[in-house]
């Protein structure tokens, strides 16, 4: 049987170089990257584990569940953490990582997330950044759900290891991602015994054989099917342009979040503040006495193409999330979120008005 995704020549360590060197001015770094062969799971895990120990007293923030997650790890490493628990519904503030450091002075690691699609909020990672900077801690940031939804700069806010994937707002594949580091990082990992050395996990191994080698030699076989799929994703987003790509995740936000009040029914944005909304995702509550997952399943039988999910875990009871990004960042894909929506609440006996909602959605994207 022949397919163009069979019998392809091997992907040459060339290839795969050039294809970082674009990730790299895809998020304006001059820091080394390196993409990792697996979801970004991989290189978030891998960076904690390489740069925390011991020694290390970490300042975890948690404004969704992916900030558990790295307390778990900082903790499994030996860190002394502290976290920063924010409700979920809102954002972190730089104020607020400023007066942490002033209670806790011998904090020299920071873990954020920049967007958490599974909660629809983002946070201030600029501003969090100087503060950072300011008092000299390590800077690890989660923005494999912000990048291509907004903008992501590592090198102008002081971030030393910043984890991307191409799943979510890129349009691209889930089975690669990668991680820029800062010289401070790899001085990190390289003073850390605890740091993960051959090993699948390790960065160190990627800094030794393939970076500091001139990337002539790949540690092994690349993912190569994914490492072309992120190729191409990365050549539209150069053709169409980084501020359109964002600028359509910022309108299908906004529209959504429109068509959502107009639309009615009890139906409600989750993240109170606009200005703490992600632009990748949208999330809703639903009103008292109604499920959040028995509507999304009624809105799919409807229409099952429709970009909508319920919240994960006790969230699925009160939450619905608008996966407004990638190919659905258009405003096709928000007036059929919200007709599905609007279909699904009136099946319970809430009263709508979907016309409103779908007038409110063009508005607000134009």
């Amino acid at each position: 049987m022949n397919h163009p995704f069979l019998d392809l020549a091997p992907l040459s360590a060339a290839r795969f170089a050039a294809i970082e060197d674009r990730v790299a001015r895809l998020l304006g770094t001059e820091q080394d990257v390196v993409i990792m062969q697996g979801e970004a799971l991989l290189p978030l895990e891998g960076a904690i584990r390489g740069t925390a120990g011991p020694g290390t007293t970490a300042l975890n923030v948690i404004t969704g569940p992916y900030g558990q997650t790295f307390g778990d790890w900082l903790r499994d490493c030996g860190a002394t953490v502290i976290d920063l628990a924010v409700p979920f519904h809102t954002a972190v503030t730089a104020d607020q990582i400023r007066s942490a450091f002033a209670e806790h002075p011998e904090i020299d690691f920071v873990s954020l997330v920049h967007a958490e699609a599974a909660t629809g909020n983002t946070n201030p990672v600029a501003e969090i950044g100087e503060v950072v900077r300011a008092h000299g801690a390590l800077f690890y940031l989660d923005a494999v759900a912000s990048i291509g939804a907004e903008p992501v700069l590592p090198d102008a806010w002081g971030v030393d290891l910043c984890v991307i994937g191409a799943q979510k707002a890129m349009g691209g594949p889930a089975g690669v991602s990668a991680v820029s580091v800062s010289e401070r990082a790899w001085a990190r990992m390289a003073a850390n015994p605890r740091a993960p050395r051959r090993s699948y996990l390790s960065l160190l191994d990627w800094k030794h054989r393939w970076i500091d080698g001139g990337r002539k030699a790949l540690l092994h076989a690349p993912a190569q099917l994914e490492m072309l799929a992120l190729e191409a994703c990365v050549e539209r987003i150069e053709a169409d342009g980084l501020d359109a790509v964002m600028g359509r995740h910022g309108a299908a936000a906004l529209s959504t979040r429109a068509g959502a009040v107009a639309l009615g029914g009890g139906l409600e944005p989750y993240v109170h503040d606009v200005g703490d909304a992600a632009p990748v995702a949208t999330t809703l509550r639903v009103p008292e006495g109604v499920m959040a997952s028995e509507v999304v399943a009624r809105a799919l039988v409807a229409d099952p193409a429709v970009p909508l999910a319920a919240g994960g875990g006790a969230l699925a009871k009160e939450m619905i999330r608008v996966n407004h990004y990638g190919v659905d960042a258009t405003v096709g894909a928000v007036r059929a979120c919200v007709a599905a929506l609007g279909a699904a609440l009136a099946e319970t006996g809430l009263r709508v008005d979907t016309e409103g909602a779908l007038r409110a959605v063009e508005d607000a994207w134009r």
